[in-house]
């Protein structure tokens, strides 16, 4: 830190207890009491070199009696008022960036100006704060850290706006262009810049400042302060993310909740500061998070996602207000497709609301996010057929969010006190064309009837609705058809969709087997013989093979299941109610036989030279089609 030498002579101050005395060999004839100190002094130093104590000691004195005066509002106090001394007795002393602007405000007060003595305090100071502290980012700093003890005097001296135009000018000039902060971090570098080890240049030169050099300094600073210079860097057009990564920092410094759930893989050490001292109180941190919330930008990516969550789990914790919430669950809104399903459990921390997590949060984020996107041109279900559905560059986000929301449903359904209504509304929310599958969906609600046994069968039939049978993936399938928690109406139309995606794919095998061979003939017949080709070839063929054997098996597995379960449903009906089953048949049976017809005469019906497994599959599945056809 710079300094200038002020004074020549040595010190002659001696503090006894609350009381300062100058041991210059003459008798104190004035007592200046400044809060509970007293100076005792002499007169003519002091009204030689101050207009206010040359006034004070005029009204008090009274012939050669010791005077006593008091100056209570003298700015920063005893401290400062002990320098002014000496500088009046002309003893050595140093000015800092950590005390001109006390003294600068002192002389002010005093009235120490060129009048009263060449080279007066007034002078001295403010020559130091324009040609040393003004050029310097450290110096300033420190200078606008102590105009906060004494804000009104120097705000009126304009200390405070030098200082943080200062600040501000720094922090938007490429720090590489000027050699700062690297010229100020020490005496450690060469004159060439090369860093020094024990007094000996290493070679080694110094890295360049990323742009967030000035966040950990800037964070020193009061929150009046803070905003202040962050809005002049706003004016000087400094980058809106560079702006939002010091808010970020700034928040984390002084708000424990975000660091509580901080990752250990941060990107950037940086970006972790150390928290100095007792963390504020909570009516300090919810100003402090207000004021964050409104400096914030309200733009896409500037601050990571798990920080925007750290702030809203935060607001709800110091219950800020409305609007304050309501930003930055738009703000998470914006990029909910960069969360993570950590980020969404958040903990119900509402006396009224009976849920584990904060399911209705989630379901205000994801609507702001649906809004944003159909804004910004998102996909609709109009304009993308279902082949286009999987790999659609415009679909990712939303795809993305679609499959968070699932996992999501899946961890909030184990709760007992979460409502079928309120888990339906989330579930719902997301568009039928952002699921690829429903896979995600179907493991939520096979959870969600799992921990909720006691719902009627209705509300099971209304709950399934949710999601599409033909969107099930073959091993979903496998699973929902042996599902006991399921409707028997939802695990008819699982059967039926699956035997029909089983002979879809069998059907495709024995095409792409027909091409293979098709292209290998004419392949063979223009380019002659290729073994390394021929043997790629077979391999492929018996992969099909493979394939189509095992799909052949579930086939004849899902016509037995069905069988067993008509028969099962046969005996129920008897017991119970036997137009139940006349009620299914009707909606199912002969829709599904007129389909499972049209499906086989398309495509198994057409490969009848290819195996004669197929045949008795066939066989088989003509046997169960008449005993369903008779019973109907």
């Amino acid at each position: 830190m710079a300094c200038m030498k002020l004074g020549s002579k040595s010190d002659a101050f001696q503090r006894q207890g609350q009381a300062w005395f100058c041991t210059t060999g003459l008798p104190s004839d004035i007592a200046v009491e400044v809060g509970e100190m007293s100076f005792h002094l002499h007169k003519f130093p002091l009204l030689s070199r101050s207009g206010v104590m040359e006034r004070l000691i005029a009204e008090v004195s009274e012939g050669d009696e010791k005077c006593i005066i008091t100056i209570p509002d003298i700015p920063g106090g005893a401290k400062t008022f002990e320098l002014v001394a000496k500088f009046c007795y002309g003893v050595k002393l140093e000015l800092t960036a950590s005390n001109v602007v006390y003294l600068r405000c002192a002389a002010e007060h005093l009235e120490m100006t060129e009048e009263y003595g060449e080279g007066n305090l007034i002078s001295q100071t403010e020559t130091f704060l324009n040609q040393v502290v003004f050029h310097s980012w450290k110096d300033s700093l420190k200078a606008l850290q102590t105009c906060d003890d004494i804000l009104p005097y120097a705000e009126e001296l304009n200390i405070t706006r030098k200082c943080i135009e200062t600040l501000a000018t720094k922090a938007c000039t490429d720090p590489n262009l000027f050699g700062w902060p690297i010229m100020e971090r020490g005496p450690m570098q060469s004159p060439g810049g090369s860093v020094l080890w024990n007094g000996i240049s290493t070679g080694a030169r110094p890295k360049n400042s990323s742009p967030d050099w000035w966040y950990e300094d800037i964070s020193t600073l009061s929150l009046p302060l803070y905003k202040r210079l962050i809005s002049i860097m706003e004016s000087r057009g400094i980058r809106q993310e560079i702006i939002a990564g010091s808010l970020a920092f700034y928040a984390k410094k002084y708000l424990p909740g975000l660091n509580r759930r901080q990752g250990a893989c941060e990107s950037s050490s940086r970006l972790v500061p150390l928290a100095l001292g007792a963390p504020p109180s909570e009516g300090d941190q919810k100003v402090l998070l207000e004021e964050i919330d409104r400096l914030l930008p309200m733009q896409k990516g500037l601050v990571p996602t798990k920080v925007l969550f750290g702030l809203l789990r935060t607001a709800m914790i110091l219950k800020a207000s409305p609007s304050c919430v309501s930003n930055l669950e738009k703000r998470i809104g914006m990029q909910l497709d960069q969360a993570t399903l950590e980020d969404l459990l958040m903990p119900n921390f509402s006396y009224s609301m009976e849920t584990l997590y904060n399911v209705d949060c989630v379901q205000r984020i994801l609507e702001h996010f649906l809004a944003i996107d159909q804004i910004t041109g998102g996909a609709s279900p109009g304009s993308v057929d279902d082949n286009q559905l999987i790999g659609s560059p415009s679909l990712t986000p939303i795809t993305t969010v679609a499959k968070l929301i699932d996992g999501y449903l899946a961890e909030v359904a184990p709760d007992v006190n979460l409502k079928l209504p309120k888990f339906q509304a989330l579930a719902a929310a997301v568009p039928e064309y952002a699921r690829p599958l429903d896979d995600g969906l179907y493991r939520a609600i096979d959870i969600y009837l799992k921990s909720h046994p006691w719902l009627a069968e209705s509300d099971r039939e209304q709950l399934c609705r949710l999601m599409d049978c033909q969107k099930l993936s073959l091993e979903a399938c496998t699973h929902a058809a042996q599902n006991e928690r399921l409707p028997l109406r939802i695990i008819v139309q699982v059967l039926f969709f699956e035997q029909l995606q089983l002979r879809t794919s069998i059907a495709g095998c024995f095409l792409v087997s027909d091409n293979l061979d098709g292209s290998r003939q004419l392949r063979s017949g223009f380019a002659g013989s290729n073994e390394g080709g021929w043997a790629t070839a077979v391999r492929e063929n018996q992969v099909l093979k493979v394939g189509m054997d095992s799909m052949r098996m579930r086939v004849s597995e899902l016509e037995k299941e069905c069988s067993s379960m008509r028969q099962e449903i046969e005996k129920l009906g008897r017991s119970k109610n036997l137009s139940a089953w006349g009620n299914v048949t009707k909606k199912f049976g002969f829709k599904m036989k007129s389909q499972m017809c049209s499906a086989q005469e398309g495509s198994v019906s057409n490969q009848n030279n290819h195996s004669g497994k197929i045949e008795n599959t066939k066989e088989r599945r003509g046997k169960h089609k008449k005993s369903l056809s008779s019973d109907g």
